[in-house]
């Protein structure tokens, strides 16, 4: 059932049907040499289990920065600047004469990191679906509100149409040491084979929602549909893809992730996001920037931006 919209038009796309039919001893072997195409080599995985903190925060790039100064007035934007001098410096793309497909690919390797959403749930007849989305994001506080968006090609997705049919569906946050499984979720498997035991993951009942939750997410959510928009194509009229809005009815939290303040802590979470073609991104490094507020630094943002007029 081809549910997710995880794809891409790369050549370093590959078939997970080929992968998944071979022996232990080729799989590893393959998927380098997948992955590896058209890259530099990768160093071999040496991931966290010691149970320690698996982010390293840092202190936030150009803290001498004062109000009102350039990108260039730090050394580190002035390097980054270097890129954008002149106007051969840049491509562009109009978007009503490129092919929708390289749209697509700048739009997936540019707006970058994306959350995922391991999207569980049920049709009118009981059958059960899992999938991947990496459209996806927090839309609302109050009410709690998340949004996916899903392709209608080259069918209406089996997620969007079971939401549509029962209202309900669930949100899995994925974290590291299950993003295989989860990504074996996104196979074009035919209608008898479940995703479920594919991917080898295991069903939760939830709380307020008939769709299961993932046990193995560490943050799960329950949604009813709140609404759905379909989006029609200006030119064509055709309805290219069906965003959905969740309610939010529950979430489910693992304790061993909560920090001292019962928030979920991104070392422990250890959440996976989407970056370009079939690359995935794991943060290591965090740096913290206190919010301005007018109360605390607008006379000293008033008086800079006075001075700074007055050198003109």
């Amino acid at each position: 059932m081809p549910t997710s919209t995880m794809k891409s038009g790369s050549n370093l796309e590959t078939s997970t049907n080929t992968l998944l039919g071979l022996d232990a001893n080729n799989y590893h072997e393959a998927l380098v040499a997948n992955c590896l195409d058209g890259l530099p080599p990768f160093e071999e995985s040496s991931y966290n289990t010691s149970g320690e903190p698996a982010i390293k925060y840092i202190q936030p790039p150009n803290p001498a920065w004062k109000f009102g100064e350039s990108v260039e007035s730090t050394e580190l934007g002035r390097k980054w600047m270097e890129g954008a001098k002149f106007e051969d410096d840049w491509e562009h793309f109009d978007a009503e004469k490129e092919e929708n497909r390289k749209i697509y690919t700048l739009m997936i390797s540019g707006i970058q990191p994306r959350p995922i959403a391991f999207v569980s749930s049920v049709s009118a007849t009981g059958e059960e679906n899992i999938a991947p989305f990496s459209f996806f994001q927090a839309l609302c506080p109050s009410p709690p509100l998340i949004m996916i968006s899903a392709f209608n090609a080259p069918r209406v997705k089996d997620t969007t149409a079971n939401i549509q049919a029962t209202k309900e569906f669930t949100v899995n946050i994925i974290s590291l040491p299950w993003i295989v499984q989860a990504n074996a979720a996104s196979i074009d498997a035919p209608v008898h084979i479940s995703e479920w035991e594919v991917a080898g993951l295991t069903k939760e009942p939830s709380t307020h929602v008939r769709a299961p939750r993932v046990k193995e997410s560490a943050f799960s959510i329950e949604c009813t549909l709140f609404d759905k928009y379909d989006v029609v194509h200006p030119d064509t009229g055709v309805n290219t893809s069906t965003i959905t809005f969740g309610l939010i009815k529950c979430i489910h939290v693992r304790k061993d992730v909560l920090n001292a303040r019962g928030l979920p802590d991104p070392a422990k979470l250890q959440s996976v996001s989407r970056l370009g073609d079939i690359s995935y991104g794991l943060t290591t490094e965090a740096f913290r920037l206190p919010r301005p507020s007018w109360a605390s630094d607008g006379e000293t943002i008033e008086k800079i931006l006075e001075e700074r007029k007055k050198a003109e």
